[in-house]
């Protein structure tokens, strides 16, 4: 289940952009090379390389304990937003769970809300720590809970998903979740994406 991001031809690899969207969407955290190299199949020196490569570009920061050196996103220059809004729309939570659902029977639309979605619109804040889905159809609620969960090992933070039915989705409500749902930002999964 790997997506073939859009970006790609403007990075030096594959494994380039999943560094850069690991490191540039979980901006609060440091991570040790041997953890990246780790996570993404990669040998510690071609990690090291890349992320050398970043940080002499102003884009990461790093600085050794002992004798782990760990890096993390500079926040701090006008790269960060545009780089991490380019990362999240390649190899964020949009592409990735389009991908997903997009093969689970079923579905019939799936939407974003909550704070990612408001956070892909533009309103200000840190990234947030889960992320929220709305699926509209039928789909089995075992595999609509493995697909969340194997969604958020890849994008490393929570997918809570929302199972409702066509019906419901289309009839107007009083219901508080529904309201709330429908009038903040909604992000929608283009579920007739191509998959590589």
């Amino acid at each position: 289940m790997k997506v073939s991001p859009s970006l790609l031809p403007l990075l030096r690899s594959p494994l380039q952009g999943e560094l850069l969207a690991l490191l540039l969407l979980h901006p609060e955290r440091e991570y040790a090379i041997t953890e990246l190299a780790n996570d993404f199949g990669a040998s510690p020196s071609t990690v090291l390389r890349e992320i050398g490569r970043l940080t002499e570009a102003g884009i990461l920061a790093d600085r050794k304990v002992g004798r782990n050196r760990l890096v993390t996103a500079r926040t701090d220059t006008p790269l960060y937003r545009p780089l991490s809004d380019l990362m999240s729309v390649t190899f964020g939570p949009v592409p990735v769970l389009a991908e997903a659902l997009a093969g689970l029977a079923g579905v019939r639309q799936a939407f974003i809300y909550g704070s990612w979605a408001a956070r892909y619109n533009g309103e200000p804040g840190p990234p947030p720590a889960d992320v929220d889905v709305l699926v509209v159809g039928d789909p089995d609620a075992d595999e609509l809970f493995d697909l969340a969960e194997e969604a958020s090992r890849r994008l490393r933070r929570e997918v809570n998903t929302h199972r409702l039915s066509p019906e419901a989705w289309a009839s107007p409500s009083a219901d508080p979740f529904l309201t709330s749902v429908r009038e903040r930002p909604l992000i929608p999964l283009d579920l007739n994406r191509e998959t590589p």
